[in-house]
């Protein structure tokens, strides 16, 4: 009876056929019947422009994406993904998929075609004794860790807690804690996908491990998890941690101490480092708002007895600007960052990961920023290292086992700046400057949307011909492509028999 006084109230606006983006490259035209039948597949209302909770369903972190689908669908289990999946194989929709939409990129958001709001699906359950937590696809970073932590546990994830945990996880996810228990999917234990071809499948090590092993770094081109189950470790809720920082004059000898203290850290410390415009904030003493600064944001998640003698490198630089180490709950630690990126700013950034802080690298950084054009913008160094490098290069899709240092040159600034192309120039010859000091290859959440096939096949190294076969597999039309994508396999004339 809801559904049919619904459909019947909104007749009047929701009798006209519209046209969605086709898989082809043309639109699709949706008739009033086939609008019905898609809205009949969930038991949340199907959203069009106009419609009440569009606007919170479309709105993307990152400003600087225009992109908007034409439907919104906000399913609330995995059979309704499922039946929305074969719809858009059936009509040959554009699909794609959002869990928190604060990927760079804009990847939650195919342009006019149908978008998969999974934020209806956000809850999470812990098991404290088996040590997991099965988490939805529409949860954020700070409900899991607020979940896990009333058992003093979690699992690794990222440091803005705003982010939404399916995107991060896909992508393979780096955190505080990666230094200890290595990618984010290390830490998966299984997960629900619906797959092109609509099925519900669980895949692990050992059911589906092909479809497994893909999903552990390129999961958004294999289909829409529905359910996630990460391994839990102690941590918290307790830990050490927070901002600390220097006047930028010091920046030279602040990078030569980060480089020895980064070769010489344990695992249970991880320290970022940014070079940053200090912002108009109580806790920054006001002689020190709007002037460039070098700050480290620190999480130390071992025991506290000895957090003196794992603090040393960094208290005997001595005289910060401001120092706002403490211990603090691990929740805490994780949205510590959360206001050094609002939502609804413009966006962009270039990054690579590193093996080594050379002098020239560090040298050139330093540079850089002193005549940096752009107040918002951070140049930051991301310590790694650790459990990442104990695995083989193919333990799953994600690889870079060799990760030591991620370097980035990030931009923001309001949107309808003047000089926001300028911004972009900056920031992309900032990129080239350093790259001769970098791997050749970057971390595939952190790409921007203008970078192409060769950043994505660089990013997957050697497991990129092994991911084009799992996807030619499970999704050979190349349906989930609202991604950095890896396209299937195009068969050959012989195999087709043509």
């Amino acid at each position: 009876m809801k559904r049919e006084s619904r459909n019947a109230a909104e007749a009047g606006r929701r009798i006209t056929d519209m046209e969605v983006g086709g898989l082809d490259g043309f639109p699709v035209i949706l008739t009033s019947v086939d609008l019905e039948t898609l809205e009949s597949l969930v038991a949340e209302p199907l959203l069009r422009p106009g419609d009440s909770g569009w606007g919170s369903a479309v709105l993307l972190w990152n400003g600087l994406v225009t992109k908007k689908p034409a439907l919104v669908v906000q399913p609330t289990s995995a059979r309704e993904v499922s039946a929305v999946v074969m719809f858009a194989a059936e009509h040959r929709l554009q699909i794609s998929t959002k869990g928190g939409g604060h990927n760079i990129a804009g990847t939650a958001i195919a342009d006019g075609g149908l978008m998969l709001d999974m934020s209806r699906m956000n809850s999470v359950e812990v098991d404290p004794v088996a040590r997991l937590a099965q988490v939805g696809p529409g949860c954020l970073l700070q409900d899991v860790d607020r979940a896990t932590q009333e058992h003093g546990l979690a699992t690794v994830l990222g440091f803005i807690s705003e982010v939404g945990v399916a995107g991060l996880t896909l992508g393979g996810g780096l955190g505080y804690l990666s230094r200890r228990f290595g990618w984010t999917v290390d830490n998966l234990e299984e997960v629900e996908i619906v797959t092109a071809d609509g099925l519900v499948r669980t895949a692990s090590r050992h059911e589906n491990p092909d479809l497994f092993w893909g999903v552990r770094g390129a999961g958004a081109n294999l289909g829409v998890v529905t359910r996630f189950t990460f391994r839990l470790h102690e941590v918290g809720p307790t830990v050490y941690g927070g901002l600390i920082a220097w006047p930028f004059e010091r920046t030279d000898e602040i990078l030569r101490r980060y480089r020895t203290l980064t070769s010489r850290a344990p695992r249970e410390l991880a320290v970022w480092l940014i070079l940053m415009t200090a912002p108009a904030e109580p806790f920054i003493p006001e002689q020190w708002q709007g002037k460039k600064i070098c700050a480290m944001a620190v999480c130390y998640s071992g025991e506290l007895r000895i957090v003196p003698e794992v603090m040393a490198s960094i208290r005997e630089i001595g005289d910060p600007a401001v120092d706002l180490l403490s211990e603090q709950p691990y929740a805490q630690v994780q949205s510590y960052l959360d206001d050094s990126e609002p939502k609804g700013l413009h966006y962009y950034w270039k990054t690579e990961y590193a093996d080594e802080l050379s002098d020239d690298l560090l040298s050139t950084i330093r540079e850089l920023f002193d005549g940096c054009p752009i107040e918002g913008a951070e140049l930051g160094v991301l310590h790694l290292a650790g459990a990442i490098n104990e695995h083989s290069e193919d333990d799953g899709a994600v690889g870079n086992r060799n990760a030591r240092y991620v370097i980035g040159s990030n931009g923001m600034w309001d949107p309808g700046d003047p000089a926001a192309d300028s911004y972009r120039a900056w920031i992309r010859e900032s990129w080239e400057r350093q790259r001769p000091f970098t791997a050749g290859r970057s971390y595939i959440n952190f790409q921007t949307a203008d970078e192409g096939q060769q950043q994505v096949r660089a990013a997957y190294g050697t497991n990129y011909e092994r991911l084009v076969q799992v996807k030619t597999k499970y999704d050979p039309d190349n349906l989930f492509r609202s991604n950095r994508n890896i396209a299937p396999s195009v068969p050959s004339m012989e195999s087709t028999g043509s």
